[in-house]
């Protein structure tokens, strides 16, 4: 085999789950190059009698993908999409394309793959056969198993075949042509009794009356008969002119009764969604995420198509007339429509949380009943989880009768509740004639409680099935066919507790190499994790490995995860490191917090912060890695670039008292690499210029050198401010004080402009930024302290304080917070700071009518606009956007990390993919530029990212807007 074997516990750990709540740990992940590489592993694993288990993107809810023995990871090397025939309409694939790949190559022809699940921009085609996954439009399309034509697999007896359509592929399985025929009573009443029957094996397929297809079976197989190797796929037309209806019901239930009716219009898609799922998304993304919805507390997504949006608009509006909605609406083609189709393709993240904000767990997340009976089956589904003290967010194909719901059953000790629970709702299922998963498959969340659904004939069918295909249970063992027990390896209540609030000395909480000799200190350990219950273990499993963090988000206007999008490797992307966190508190494998396939995951974390606001299961890597490294190295001698760019704002500080000279000696090329190294950064960065005259001393003297053109001169401090002017707080960060003082001049003679009285404190306020990255949380917390000493009396008073670097800002928006959760003022100053596009937007601090401002005019502009990661995440983009555009800018906005993200770029060993980082989105950017086209960032480290590695100078925004008054 010429691909990579890994057995290190780190790689073990990112492998030991998928998007589930089991927890198996693998002995070997392997990563084959070629199919090829495929079948000889397989060859030597069935040999040895070790299990294997096939895995694409890793987002299996059921626990399909998890195994002891061997993980072969198909995703990352064997994503090839071979010929698409568009006279044919077929496409032939690897096992690890991306769905969202295949439709991009196929939309060219005006055609696309059917199934399209909410995960189809990471899921992987083997995966989606694996699960025989289905997505909205199947109403309209069928599952993935209604629309493959052949199957290259390996079964695990190590025969190769393609199986298709036909009594001749059963030759390739001697034995099945036999069983099938002796059977043909038990299948036709057991098995495909409706749409969205997945559990099991769907052994209709091979009935003569359904063409005896024996690749349609394998869908859905789970990888307990065969390895997939490729696949022939049909495709269908692109629909035209989809038109978006929205009905309004009183409640879920109600909506469900409806779907009967509507099926007859052929519609493409009946989505359910639930008020409390819109609420939460609502909150998640902000108001103007969702479009004003028709009346109700239950609603129904409904596309349809047409040869013409005229067309279109008929069918919907004979939808609305067919309903018994209490309102409706209807969107064609357009923003709206994208926001309600981004609220439901959130749902799997999302939902991960019940309304009252507690985790939510997969197990009873598919279940799926005829669509006539989908009503009542969720009234009694609603009793059940009340009788239970359960809650959760419905969602679902409403159209195929398939629910999605995670519910806050409690695992942190036990599986004992989810058991009884699950046995419950099988029952109950099974009562309305329906099946345990509509799409997802059964794993190891259901597969137990198959004899629920099926009578005892039918499983002995199962297991006669698996023999023939794999009699020594090598492929995905304790899945369908001798299944683990419900309760069994759940991920869950292995962890042990990590309390923010306990000791930092306690034993337990650092795993081995725990602090000796430094006192206990009670309080807080690091971040108060208060949206966590004040545990960092509830925090790090947040993570419950939906996956967005894998995709390419940069098309949506996301930015996480930019590590994983320079590397395509599990380490490095944010549900792997949770992952290997999740061990450390788990204690079995990872040996603590401090160990070093923790330091290891976490290297190459940028620390952006994307994942917070990106991940809709609210991940927050950046807060964790944070955490960590304050545990490890508390009381200890730290790596040096701790001291080097832990310590910036000092260092800045120093080198005020005679920047000339130190800048003319870093200029010294032997001096600046003995420098860059000496504190731990790579060498072949520069060090960034200090300013002559920092903001606070040209303040200080009244502008009297270094003055900004067109600003009348002041008086030294001390003049009685107008009290007819608003005051607002220039709050200078470290950065913009020392290194870029240009910003804070500009955002005078802005803020001047703009009639507002302009306050810059006396005392410097330091967020403690760097220290908070590095993990000094300690150091923070002392800067933090100081700064809630000089800014908590103007946020008390009302006074707006504008924060210039969005890193800083960001700090003072949600770090403080978490670092100081019972301080008033903390919450006083969150709630005061505002980035500029905020202060002259927002009603209640914009310029007053009569103050004469007028926005500048900027149409005369081009721009490279670099929104900052920090302010993505934390404070949002939304109103720079909007200013630019009122301005008549016109700009191409980036998604994606510049690379540099504060000291992450500079320290050793991370040049390469800060580098890489920076290609996907910011160097090809200003490549591309015309002439004159400015580059507008306000972090500091984008600017100097571009500078050090495009030559390019950028501006902030405030620049921009100062040049033009």
């Amino acid at each position: 085999m010429a691909g990579t074997v890994d057995t290190t516990t780190r790689r073990r750990a990112e492998y030991s789950t998928d998007a589930s709540n089991y927890r198996v740990v693998p002995d070997v992940v392997a990563f084959p190059t070629s199919t090829d590489d495929v079948v000889a592993a397989l060859d030597v694993l069935r040999e040895l009698g070790v299990p294997v288990t096939a895995r694409g993107a890793g987002t299996s809810v059921a626990g399909n993908s998890v195994g002891p023995g061997v993980v072969l990871d198909l995703s990352q090397h064997l994503h090839g999409i071979g010929a698409i025939d568009p006279d044919a309409r077929t496409a032939v694939v690897e096992p690890g394309v991306i769905m969202s790949s295949l439709q991009g190559e196929a939309a060219p022809h005006g055609l696309r793959f059917g199934p399209d699940p909410s995960t189809q921009n990471r899921a992987t085609l083997g995966g989606m056969i694996g699960n025989n996954a289905c997505g909205p439009h199947a109403v309209a399309y069928g599952r993935t198993a209604d629309n493959v034509v052949s199957l290259d697999v390996v079964d695990g007896r190590g025969r190769r075949f393609v199986a298709g359509k036909g009594d001749p592929t059963f030759a390739a399985v001697p034995g099945l042509a036999d069983l099938v025929r002796e059977n043909l009573a038990l299948i036709r009443t057991e098995f495909g009794r409706f749409g969205r029957q997945v559990s099991g094996y769907s052994l209709e397929h091979l009935l003569p009356e359904n063409g005896s297809d024996l690749a349609k079976m394998l869908v859905g197989t789970e990888g307990t008969l065969v390895t997939v190797l490729g696949a022939t796929l049909e495709l269908v037309p692109v629909p035209k002119a989809p038109t978006l209806v929205v009905l309004g019901y009183p409640d879920m239930p109600s909506a469900a009764d409806d779907v009967p009716v509507l099926l007859r219009h052929d519609p493409l898609a009946i989505e359910g969604l639930d008020a409390r799922l819109v609420d939460v998304v609502k909150r998640a993304n902000g108001a103007d995420s969702v479009p004003d919805l028709p009346d109700g507390a239950g609603w129904l997504m409904i596309e349809v198509g047409g040869t013409s949006p005229g067309e279109a608009r008929e069918i919907a509006e004979m939808i609305v007339g067919a309903s018994a909605a209490i309102d409706a609406a209807i969107y064609p083609a357009g923003p709206e429509a994208t926001q309600m189709w981004r609220i439901r393709a959130d749902g799997a993240g999302l939902a991960g949380r019940t309304p009252a904000g507690e985790q939510a767990w997969p197990g009873w997340e598919d279940s799926a009943v005829p669509p006539d009976k989908l009503g009542d089956y969720l009234r009694d589904l609603d009793a059940l989880m009340a009788r239970y003290g359960v809650d959760g967010l419905p969602y679902g194909h409403f159209g195929d009768g398939c629910m999605h719901l995670r519910i806050d059953i409690p695992l942190e000790s036990s599986g004992s509740v989810l058991r009884t629970f699950m046995v419950e709702a099988a029952q109950l299922v099974a009562k309305y004639g329906g099946s345990l998963s509509g799409e997802h498959g059964d794993g190891r969340a259901r597969s137990e409680l198959l004899p629920v659904m099926y009578s005892p004939e039918a499983i002995a069918l199962l297991e006669q099935v698996k023999a023939l295909f794999d009699p020594h249970d090598v492929l995905n063992p304790g899945v369908v066919v001798r299944p683990a027990a419900v309760d069994a390896d759940l991920r869950r209540p292995a962890a042990q507790s990590v309390p923010s609030t306990a000791p930092i000395g306690d034993r337990g909480l650092l795993g081995s190499g725990t602090l000796r000799g430094v006192a206990k200190k009670s309080g807080y350990a690091g971040f108060s994790f208060a949206h966590d219950h004040h545990d960092l273990t509830t925090a790090v499993h947040r993570c419950v490995g939906v996956g967005k963090c894998r995709a390419d988000n940069s098309a949506a206007g996301g930015f996480m995860c930019p590590s994983y999008l320079a590397t395509k490797d599990e380490k490095d992307v944010t549900r792997g490191r949770a992952r290997v966190l999740q061990e450390a508190v788990n204690g079995s494998l990872v040996g603590g917090l401090t160990a070093p396939e923790v330091r290891e995951s976490l290297d190459l974390c940028l620390s952006c912060k994307a994942c917070s606001s990106d991940c809709p299961a609210g991940v927050d890597m950046a807060q964790y890695k944070s955490e960590v490294l304050h545990r490890t190295y508390r009381g200890k001698l730290r790596p040096m670039d701790h001291y080097a760019l832990g310590w910036l704002p000092r260092w800045a500080r120093l080198a005020g008292l005679a920047p000339r000279a130190i800048n003319k000696v870093l200029s010294v090329g032997w001096v600046r690499k003995a420098v860059l190294w000496g504190g731990g950064m790579d060498t072949r960065r520069d060090v960034p210029h200090f300013a002559e005259l920092p903001f606070r001393t040209w303040w200080r003297r009244g502008y009297a050198t270094h003055g900004v053109p067109g600003l009348p001169h002041r008086d030294m401090p001390g003049k009685p401010a107008s009290a007819a002017r608003p005051k607002v707080v220039l709050w200078t960060d470290s950065f913009s004080d020392s290194l870029s003082p240009s910003v804070p001049q500009a955002a005078v003679k802005v803020l001047t402009a703009a009639g507002y009285d302009v306050v810059v404190p006396d005392q410097q306020a330091c967020c403690g930024l760097t220290w908070i990255s590095t993990g000094q949380l300690d150091g923070a917390r002392r800067r933090l302290s100081s700064l809630l000493s000089v800014l908590g009396p103007y946020a008390v008073n009302g006074i707006p304080i504008l924060g210039l670097e969005p890193s800083c800002t960001a700090v003072l928006r949600s770090d403080l917070l978490d670092l100081f959760p019972d301080d008033p003022r903390a919450t006083a100053v969150a709630g005061a700071t505002k980035t500029l596009a905020e202060l002259l937007t927002d009603p209640s601090t914009a310029p007053a009518e009569d103050s004469g401002w007028e926005l500048p005019d900027l149409s005369d502009i081009t721009a490279v606009v670099q929104p900052h990661c920090h302010q993505h995440s934390v404070m949002g983009f939304g109103e720079d956007r909007s200013l630019l555009a009122d301005a008549g800018a016109t700009v191409t906005e980036l998604a994606g990390c510049c690379g540099l993200a504060g000291n992450f770029g500079m320290q050793k060993g991370h040049y390469d993919v800060s580098v890489a980082v920076a290609e996907n989105a910011l160097l090809p950017a200003l490549r591309a530029r015309g002439d004159g086209e400015q580059y507008i960032a306000d972090g500091f480290s984008c600017r100097l990212q571009a500078v050090q590695l495009e030559g390019v100078e950028g501006k902030a925004l405030v620049e921009v807007l100062a040049e033009r008054l």
